[in-house]
């Protein structure tokens, strides 16, 4: 993995705008993951909310591990917003960062399996780099 992928990603004033209202109204889910992560509560890393990268912003983003974590809903079912998820993640990968995603009840019912799946990935990149794309 490029290691010198910048922090910031010549994000349009618009997404950091946009971004920080989202932030304001987080679904259920979001605001029960941002606990579970605040304050570098999982794993000792730093996982920010609503990050803009580019014209899109990560539900959820490790600058350290180049990872965004995408939370979904009932929503991301909808045949519109599945395709506007693919053109995210390919630009995601694009800028050299790893996608994982999870569907809203793992947060509510499976938080465990999600710290360990973040676990996985960052012991994976920690014992040697990848290039792969969830």
């Amino acid at each position: 993995m490029n290691s010198k992928i910048p922090f910031h990603h010549n994000e349009s004033k618009r997404a950091q705008e946009f971004a920080k209202d989202l932030r304001k109204r987080q679904t259920y889910a979001e605001e029960l993951f941002s606990k579970m992560v605040r304050n570098r509560n999982m794993l000792n890393i730093k996982i920010r909310r609503q990050h803009p990268i580019g014209p899109f912003i990560a539900d959820f983003y490790c600058h350290e591990l180049k990872l965004a974590i995408e939370l979904d809903g009932s929503i991301n079912e909808v045949e519109e917003v599945k395709q506007k998820d693919i053109k995210r993640e390919q630009f995601l990968k694009e800028q050299g960062l790893y996608v994982i995603r999870f569907n809203n009840d793992d947060v509510f019912t499976n938080p465990h399996l999600i710290e360990e799946q973040i676990k996985t990935y960052k012991l994976g990149i920690e014992q040697k780099p990848i290039n792969c794309y969830h």
